[in-house]
């Protein structure tokens, strides 16, 4: 056991450093490329006690991309890969299936319905600024709901049926997030919609960064707090309650966190599938089952992976630049196929 324990320290400390790598490396990649070594002391350089030792010895425009344009983008990569993998181990814990994801579930295209509409009809002016994460949240919220309820048969959850559920409600919602655009006031309106709901990171300010990371690092200490339930659900509801987890409570908790990260994500960076779905998988072949490990190591992994698919999605057509939803869905659709497969042959 103890063994076990040195293990999952050292995998976390050698994906922290991994992350802080990638940081560096993908904020100086791109048309103007600027050195790691740069961008480095220019990060160094604001962080105080450091920064006044560091010599200003590089071009103001080196400095106004790395802190104006690439740092706000890389850092809300890695905030909604890590959401994204963290929504993914929720369900799957919350149905008792690795297949379960945002995408999937039709969780992710609740969310960009009830968005698209508030972002081209201002339904949900009355929020403010957060207008659009929590037009997001609900439309996550309404449509886990749906599914979950529909999935149940005889008081259980019905694999089967929890995937068409999913798959229905998803093409209801896709259905109307189409109706919404097609319906858009004007056609710059449906340009920034469709680029959006394709999945990108391409808006990134810092203004943007503050609500998807309190809300990742709270739910995701929050289902930290609640790992043995979480465990112990995968043994089945009954085994759960058994052993004394409040069941229904524990539900609860999950579809809301999962409903809360969805929205929020979603209205940040749009529809970005399969995530929530590969990283997880990896995951668990890397650590395990268990959640205490499972969903530090998966928001890491999942911020590293979402960076650099972004870092390839801005450079594969530079100076344009592909939606990261796209590749996500080129990469994850197979990955998909592959373990429905193996689940298969397994049963």
């Amino acid at each position: 056991m103890k063994k076990k324990e040195i293990n999952i320290s050292i995998l976390i400390i050698i994906l922290i450093i991994a992350a802080i790598a990638t940081l560096i490396l993908a904020v100086g990649l791109g048309p103007v490329t600027v050195s790691p070594s740069v961008v480095a002391r220019i990060l160094l350089q604001k962080i105080p006690g450091i920064g006044n030792m560091i010599t200003e010895d590089w071009p103001t425009l080196a400095s106004n991309i790395v802190l104006g344009l690439r740092l706000p983008r890389v850092l809300l990569g890695m905030i909604v890969g890590a959401s994204l993998a963290v929504i993914g181990v929720t369900l799957q814990a919350l149905v008792r299936n690795n297949l379960a994801e945002p995408f999937i579930l039709g969780v992710s295209s609740g969310a960009s319905a009830f968005a698209t509409l508030g972002m081209l009809f201002g339904v949900f002016r009355i929020f403010g600024r957060f207008s659009l994460s929590i037009s997001a949240f609900l439309g996550a919220a309404v449509t886990i709901i749906f599914v979950y309820l529909l999935s149940r048969v005889k008081g259980r959850i019905n694999i089967a049926q929890l995937l068409l559920s999913g798959v229905a409600i998803s093409m209801i919602m896709d259905g109307l997030t189409r109706f919404i655009t097609l319906s858009a006031p004007n056609a710059l309106g449906l340009h920034n919609a469709t680029f959006w709901l394709s999945g990108s990171l391409a808006g990134a300010q810092w203004a943007y960064l503050s609500l998807p990371a309190i809300v990742l690092i709270v739910c995701t200490g929050v289902l930290i707090l609640n790992y043995r339930g979480m465990n112990l659900l995968l043994l089945g509801e009954d085994s759960a309650g058994a052993l004394g987890v409040n069941v229904r409570q524990l539900q609860k908790m999950l579809i809301i966190v999962a409903s809360l990260m969805a929205g929020v994500t979603v209205s940040v960076s749009g529809t970005i599938g399969f995530v929530g779905l590969m990283v997880p998988h990896f995951t668990r072949l890397l650590v395990g089952a268990n959640h205490k490990k499972v969903l530090p190591v998966s928001a890491l992994l999942g911020g590293i992976l979402v960076v650099w698919v972004d870092v390839v999605a801005r450079m594969i057509i530079a100076p344009g630049e592909l939606p990261v939803g796209i590749l996500t869905a080129i990469i994850g659709g197979p990955l998909f196929i592959w373990m429905l497969k193996r689940k298969t042959k397994g049963v």
